[in-house]
């Protein structure tokens, strides 16, 4: 079926068209205010807010000073007994990133865009898990199998935290989850138009406006709208995505605030994903070398992905006087997914050519997903005896539908030596359905949370009850029905010292639950929640006076009942099965730290051992998962010239590592380590001339050296090549 929430290709170049059309009359309706019949134009001073003023707002530079994706309360990153990590508008300016995946690059504990060049849903490994959830402003919005994805121009910042979560998110992935906070409109006006062009026949636009509304005192708004088009690493294959969010605040006082936000993300053309042999790749085929980064697998008469997104929700809050607040959080997010494409099949070389061959496979269906969520909050804070507290009680739902079609069909061949596309037989191409689901969630949770501070002592602890319910329909002719109920207790506990040197060490303990959503084979039992517990230990360290923050954590993580999928070609499906015990113990050291007024850097080190303790296999016990580099480290740096001919003139550049990591679960071969090499360049025209103020020019060029490499493999028939250099130049102007 074709896009279901909207139509696709004209909204787009409508969409775009006007995207366009919106940037030049605000760039000209700038320049009119400027040059108005007044006699003198005093200069404007924009604020866009401090690090130090909430938890979930706007950051100066790179470093975070607080957040609430740990606590739900606005809590000092220097205070918190588990580790943190936030990327800032600003870095993800500097960086140019065109994904929330993308944004974690430089993050310890991270393995971001492990399916390299074919991230069409934000995947991450965190601490040796994948599927790790996401969040938008502190509400669920994917987790393992949801094609959400939300573009990072929307975002004022994203937030990562890294380990078990349950207490205060209900289910969720053990090794952290992801929550991306939402542009939302500023105390004072902001107007920003942004042009990029680059290679891959790279273009997009956008435009990021807030202000009062006009004749109120109690209402602002922020629209932020964004349109990209390119081709992408594959022969034939492209990108195009608009977006939209508009969001309105209504304040009565400095007591009462409400936020309504909404979005549209529209793709018709939402990206690739193919899956490649570890020969051709990894090692060479032999009698043909290496598969091209570029090799198109699939056909461009067959292939299509699209993907739309809605979503309407609001924040509130209410101080209740001096002691408590109430917040109340809701969103409905609808999803649809559409996909067809042509698989990497068996390799063989044709007797009469010479030449390497492939078979193909035709696979495809639809993806929808419809799920609302709400969590309510009772937060207070008081003075008892020696101590000042805060306490958090809260009460969340969190409803989720899908509707699930796949289906396959066998597909002509093709020729890699010299390959050939197009033609009328993908038109008799017909797919067999092999899957027909509806899905049902529910969780409802209540959870409590105690935070003490007593003098430099930091002490926090949490439990949670909750109720999960899980539906699966099987519509095809089988007895695979399932109907089930789950339920969990989990806690957390932790403790913090504050030393007046900005010396903090930690220890924490956490837990968590994850029902599974997956059907298990036909006439098996339902799959058991999988279930994880952590100790963490570590150090943060703030120097005094600076804007800098070094921390230093040390994890053991195990994770029980983990389920597993592989792909089996007879039924032309994923099979799930619940593999036992996963133990990963790691290190991470990051270092986020503005040196002085103009030079600014990131660090990041992380090791990892994990290992299999337990699993339907029994090849696969005491080996490491395939996928997790056990050795990963990064840097990023800028410096911004203050002075002298150069000034207004910013360099940045960075440098990636990513370790070797294992092909297999059972470990018969690896995939190489890599580094990579980023850098960027822009210039503030307002240096050189006062008339320009708040243009500029910023040029990023991503794995600079074109480095060919693979990042990761599941088997050895699931193998991603990373990209390719890319280089991208943005013309800003903001006044």
């Amino acid at each position: 079926m074709q896009n279901s929430l909207f139509s696709s290709t004209a909204l787009q170049r409508a969409s775009l068209a006007a995207l366009v059309a919106a940037a030049v009359l605000l760039s000209v309706s700038g320049a009119a205010a400027q040059d108005s019949a007044t006699g003198t134009q005093l200069e404007t001073i924009t604020v866009e807010g401090d690090a130090d003023e909430r938890g979930d707002g706007p950051v100066k530079g790179y470093v975070a000073k607080q957040s609430r994706i740990s606590t739900k309360t606005d809590t000092p990153i220097a205070k918190t007994p588990q580790s943190v990590a936030v990327v800032s508008k600003q870095q993800m300016q500097d960086q140019q990133v065109q994904s929330v995946a993308e944004a974690l690059r430089y993050t310890p504990g991270v393995f971001a865009e492990y399916r390299g060049a074919s991230n069409l849903r934000d995947e991450l490994f965190v601490r040796g898990f994948y599927y790790t959830p996401r969040y938008l402003d502190g509400l669920f919005l994917a987790g393992d199998i949801s094609y959400a994805k939300v573009d990072p121009y929307l975002l004022e910042r994203v937030e990562l935290l890294l380990g078990p979560s349950s207490v205060l998110y209900g289910q969720a992935n053990p090794g952290g989850l992801v929550n991306m906070v939402s542009k939302k409109p500023t105390d004072t006006p902001l107007h920003e138009v942004q042009f990029s062009v680059g290679t891959d026949s790279y273009l997009s636009a956008g435009v990021d406006v807030s202000d009062a509304v006009p004749g109120s005192e109690s209402l602002s708004y922020r629209i932020v709208a964004t349109g990209l088009s390119t081709d992408l690493q594959e022969d034939f294959t492209k990108q195009k995505t608009f977006a939209v969010a508009p969001s309105v605040t209504w304040s009565s006082d400095e007591d009462t605030k409400l936020t309504v936000l909404g979005g549209y993300q529209n793709e018709p053309d939402a990206g690739y994903r193919n899956f490649l042999d570890a020969a051709g790749t990894v090692f060479p085929i032999d009698g043909y070398g290496y598969v091209p980064r570029d090799l198109f697998i699939s056909d461009p008469d067959f292939e299509h992905s699209s993907r739309t997104q809605a979503w309407v929700g609001y924040e509130f809050e209410q101080a209740l006087g001096e002691t408590f607040t109430f917040r109340q959080k809701a969103r409905y997010h609808a999803v649809d997914w559409e996909h067809r494409t042509l698989t990497y099949g068996s390799t063989s070389t044709d007797p009469d050519t010479g030449h390497t061959v492939i078979t193909r496979s035709a696979s495809g269906g639809t993806d929808d997903w419809r799920q609302f969520t709400i969590d309510n909050q009772l937060e207070a804070e008081f003075d008892a005896g020696p101590a000042q507290h805060t306490v958090l009680a809260g009460l969340d739902y969190r409803y989720r539908s899908r509707d699930y079609k796949w289906g396959f069909g066998a597909a002509p061949g093709l020729d890699l030596t010299d390959p050939e596309y197009g033609g009328s037989e993908y038109d008799d191409i017909t797919l067999s359905t092999s899957s027909l689901e509806e899905l049902t969630a529910k969780q409802t949770g209540i959870y409590a949370q105690e935070q003490a501070e007593i003098g430099n002592l930091n002490l926090m602890g949490g439990i949670r009850y909750d109720w999960a319910s899980t539906e699966i329909d099987d519509q095809l002719p089988s007895d695979s029905d399932h109907s089930y109920d789950d339920h969990a207790f989990t806690w957390r506990t932790g403790a913090l010292y504050a030393f007046d040197n900005g010396i903090a060490p930690y220890v924490s303990y956490a837990t968590s639950f994850e029902p599974s959503l997956y059907s298990p084979p036909d006439g098996e039992a339902p799959f058991d929640p999988t279930t994880a517990r952590q100790a963490e230990i570590g150090v943060k360290y703030v120097p005094p006076g600076t804007d800098m923050l070094f921390t230093a954590a040390y994890y053991d993580l195990r994770q029980k009942d983990a389920v597993q999928g592989a792909w089996d070609s007879t039924l032309g499906e994923t099979v799930y099965s619940q593999i036992g015990e996963i133990h990963n113990r790691g290190v991470e050291l990051s270092a986020r730290a503005q040196l002085t007024s103009n030079i600014s850097l990131i660090g990041s080190y992380a090791y990892i051992k994990s290992e299999i303790v337990d699993s339907v296999t029994a090849e696969e016990i005491g080996k490491m998962p395939a996928r997790v580099p056990q050795h990963q480290a990064s840097i990023w740096g800028t410096y911004e010239f203050a002075g002298g001919a150069l000034e207004g003139l910013t360099l940045g550049a960075g440098a990636r590592y990513i370790g070797t990591s294992w092909g297999n679960n059972t470990n018969d071969f690896k995939v190489s380590a890599v580094t990579l090499f980023d850098a960027m360049v822009s210039y503030d025209f307002g240096a050189a001339n006062p008339d320009w103020k708040g243009v500029s020019l910023q040029v990023n060029a991503k794995n600079l050296a074109d480095t060919r490499y693979v990042a990761s493999c599941a088997s050895a028939y699931a193998c991603f090549y990373g990209n390719g250099r890319s280089v991208v130049a943005t013309l800003k102007k903001t006044w």
